[in-house]
């Protein structure tokens, strides 16, 4: 595949290799490209048009919300309720799961998303980004959608991806077929091939925690961070952006691992399974990689509520399993 293939190009392409396709997928995907693309024009401008800062309310997480995260999500629930490829979204912003509305038709599909990841980190020009996760709906025509039909494993996603808006705009996604990366060129408004078929080295020596958490970690994660750091096999690096996305997409391309483990302070986690782990998780393993609670797969996890939080090591194949060593041998 060339770099300069178009990502609706390529999308094409895929559908093409099955040959019972409908098409609805491809045609939700690009409705979530169009999405992504106003997105980052207002990401890329928003200190000029008054969309940096607070709104002055707290969304479901107890989290303060920004402009652009309002913005963020706004323009992903009109651009995709419209289209007629899903029967419900979620987003990490709401409380409840968002219902198409009776105007609109409904589809096959199930949308979750976080709509601007990282976002406390807006006004000082930070990359942020969006998290998506699609799933298939099992509710039947005329049944009423309720938040039992997103509780699924991540096992479940049709696709998962993210964009990064930083210094451009990447888009990263996985069908579960490798994962593949497409950077929009602002010239001609087309996202095009610019990292075919990732893979992310087995290990590596970068590492990704808040260390400022260290005093509430528990010794699984202590004794991990105290061996990486010791360098006996080799010598690491720590980079932190607090920026999920960019943490992740950092790791993805250079490898290396990101944790975010439970611990004294969020006994549950602080990420979000449905929102942030699953989508990344996906893509994690389609590109070599893993990604664990410590304790279990993060995909096999059998979701209980729509805002689940959990705990998350993230990257390197073999990186994490160093990790989920130290953390279950502390375990006892």
């Amino acid at each position: 595949m060339k770099t300069s293939t178009a990502l609706t190009q390529f999308l094409m392409e895929e559908q093409r290799q099955y040959p019972g396709s409908s098409g609805n997928f491809t045609l939700l995907f690009s409705e979530l490209i169009l999405a992504a693309k106003v997105i980052s024009r207002e990401v890329n401008k928003a200190g000029l048009i008054n969309l940096l800062g607070a709104t002055g309310y707290k969304n479901v997480q107890g989290e303060e919300v920004q402009k652009l995260d309002e913005y963020a999500n706004d323009t992903i629930v009109k651009t995709m309720e419209r289209g007629g490829h899903l029967h419900a979204m979620a987003s990490e912003e709401i409380e409840d799961i968002i219902r198409i509305p009776d105007d609109y038709p409904k589809g096959k599909y199930l949308l979750l998303f976080d709509p601007l990841d990282g976002s406390s980190n807006i006004d000082v020009n930070i990359s942020v980004g969006t998290i998506f996760s699609i799933l298939r709906c099992e509710a039947k025509a005329g049944e009423k959608i309720t938040v039992d039909d997103f509780l699924q494993p991540g096992t479940e996603q049709v696709c998962s991806g993210y964009v990064i808006y930083g210094s451009s705009t990447v888009l990263v996604y996985t069908t579960g077929h490798g994962v593949h990366g497409f950077t929009l060129d602002p010239s001609v408004g087309e996202f095009l091939l610019s990292h075919e078929n990732i893979r992310i080295p087995e290990k590596a020596s970068i590492y990704s925690i808040n260390e400022a958490n260290s005093r509430y970690w528990y010794k699984g994660t202590t004794d991990y961070v105290e061996k990486i750091k010791a360098g006996e096999d080799r010598v690491t690096t720590g980079r932190y952006v607090g920026s999920l996305v960019a943490d992740f997409h950092r790791n993805l391309l250079k490898g290396g691992v990101f944790l975010y483990p439970i611990d004294r302070k969020a006994t549950k986690g602080k990420l979000r399974l449905l929102y942030e782990a699953n989508p990344l998780a996906f893509i994690a393993e389609q590109a070599g990689g893993a990604a664990s609670t410590g304790d279990v797969r993060v995909m096999d996890i059998a979701p209980t509520e729509l805002h689940q939080r959990t705990s998350l090591i993230i990257g390197s194949k073999n990186d994490v399993a160093e990790a989920e060593k130290c953390w279950q041998d502390a375990q006892g």
